[in-house]
């Protein structure tokens, strides 16, 4: 296909300062709020400062000594009930399956992948629909705070073009992969050779790389569907690409259900876990995001911790499917693994990361009983965590994003839970609640119409 929008880059913000209260993450189990905090975000949407406890009639003074006019310089003042926060990070989702969420159900993965979703990631080969579906998919999520998303594409290598080219021209950080799958699908919804697979895989690298060259939003990523769908000769050649290409990562669906589990050991005799088949092919780095991680062997655990694999934990999908699947998310946190959370959408039926951390609780209670207590369930503090610092790590952005610090990109949300512009059924405000609580409130009972702006990079992209 003919390159698309190439010459085009993100929007150069303006300087931008904002004065209220501002939440994140110090630690997995710490959050910090900064009241009358002054943050101020450079024409390259960095954060040039970032002061606490800081008396109104200082402003002027502090964007002076950053070199600004005071006088001509926008102030965004936030009152109680309003505050900014890191964008999400959703580190597993699908983008052919935007208008697919919701449906197929109570189905094993087999059956919904043969039943729902191979025939409506077919249609993607048609490029205008996938313009359409794909320019509605990143708005989507743009509007409900996800600032970073790690998206599967089609294994059709024109779309996922498309899907980047979107990405790119929206604003929002991406990671984009075509997906590889050459086996295990039917006829109509398979690539015809490795050879094939190969060449595209190879191509939509270099595509992105001429779109963003410097990758400031969007980031290939090497993504062999899963074992099943792939063959041994596809996923050694994969693993070359990833040893030509260290910089790029890797994505995979992992150890998800019991059925898959079985499969891919009948399809791979020669290997006794999943883990021990993608280090083999040189598909495990620390750039690698696995998918679900539901039964992994304790011997897995152990190498995802040494080679720093990430995990997307995703609870929506993983407990809407045939079978109510809970993955094991506090021994990983207990072994220093890394964990982010994924909407799975359109395997999970909701594109909301609000709704993937509440049920990521739901899940962990769920998990607490099952051991008796010796899992405890997630806190607040650890979802949000999931939810911005650690997606951050599993996707290789903590040095850009996640957290609100001088120098870090400002990817953010701001937050109204008062003086809304668009009616919200979230918990009213109320006189004795603390900025705890009000923070407690949007996690639990916000939804997009709580999020007035979005910002990547500094620059403003919810519409």
């Amino acid at each position: 296909m003919d390159d698309l929008h190439l010459t085009s880059t993100p929007a150069s913000g303006l300087p931008l300062a904002f004065y209220g209260t501002a939440v994140h993450s110090r630690t997995l189990t710490e959050l910090e709020f900064s009241e009358n905090c002054l943050i101020v975000v450079d024409q390259a949407g960095k954060i040039q400062a970032l002061q606490q406890n800081v008396d109104a009639s200082q402003i002027n003074t502090i964007l002076a000594d950053q070199g600004y006019a005071p006088e001509v310089f926008p102030v965004k003042h936030m009152p109680r009930g309003q505050f900014l926060c890191p964008g999400f990070v959703d580190t597993h989702n699908h983008a052919p399956q935007w208008t697919q969420r919701g449906v197929g159900r109570g189905r094993s993965l087999n059956d919904w992948l043969n039943q729902v979703t191979f025939a409506h990631e077919a249609k993607f080969a048609d490029i205008e629909y996938a313009k359409r579906t794909y320019a509605a998919c990143v708005s989507g999520f743009l509007q409900q705070g996800i600032t970073t998303a790690s998206y599967y594409g089609s294994h059709h290598g024109d779309a996922t073009s498309v899907l980047a080219e979107i990405c790119h021209e929206k604003g929002q950080r991406a990671l984009v992969g075509k997906c590889n799958m050459n086996r295990n699908a039917p006829d109509w919804y398979r690539e015809a050779s490795t050879k094939e697979s190969l060449e595209a895989t190879r191509a939509f690298i270099q595509h992105v790389a001429r779109l963003d060259p410097e990758s400031q939003l969007v980031r290939p990523v090497i993504t062999p569907r899963f074992a099943i769908s792939c063959d041994d000769e596809l996923l050694s050649g994969l693993g070359s690409i990833a040893r030509e290409n260290p910089k790029v990562p890797i994505q995979t669906h992992f150890n998800e259900e019991d059925g898959e589990i079985r499969f891919t050991r009948e399809l791979f005799p020669q290997f006794r876990t999943e883990a021990d088949l993608y280090q083999h092919f040189g598909l495990l780095t620390d750039q690698t995001i696995l998918a679900h991680c539901i039964y992994l062997a304790e011997g897995e655990m152990d190498q995802l911790r040494q080679l720093g694999c990430g995990v997307a934990h995703c609870p929506i999908a993983n407990t809407t499917m045939l079978n109510f699947m809970i993955a094991p998310i506090r021994e990983y946190l207990r072994r220093g693994i890394k964990v982010g959370l994924g909407t799975d959408s359109g395997g999970g039926h909701s594109s909301s990361m609000l709704e993937a951390m509440r049920q990521a609780f739901v899940v962990s209670l769920a998990r607490s009983t099952q051991t008796e207590g010796k899992d405890e369930p997630l806190s607040l503090e650890e979802g949000f965590y999931l939810a911005t610092r650690g997606g951050a790590q599993v996707c290789g952005l903590e040095d850009k994003i996640g957290t609100f610090e001088v120098g870090k990109e400002f990817d953010a949300l701001e937050v109204h839970m008062v003086d809304l512009d668009i009616p919200s059924v979230s918990s009213p405000i109320e006189e004795e609640d603390s900025t705890f609580v009000i923070f407690e409130k949007f996690l639990m009972t916000g939804d997009d119409r709580n999020i007035a702006k979005v910002y990547v990079q500094g620059r403003s992209v919810k519409l």
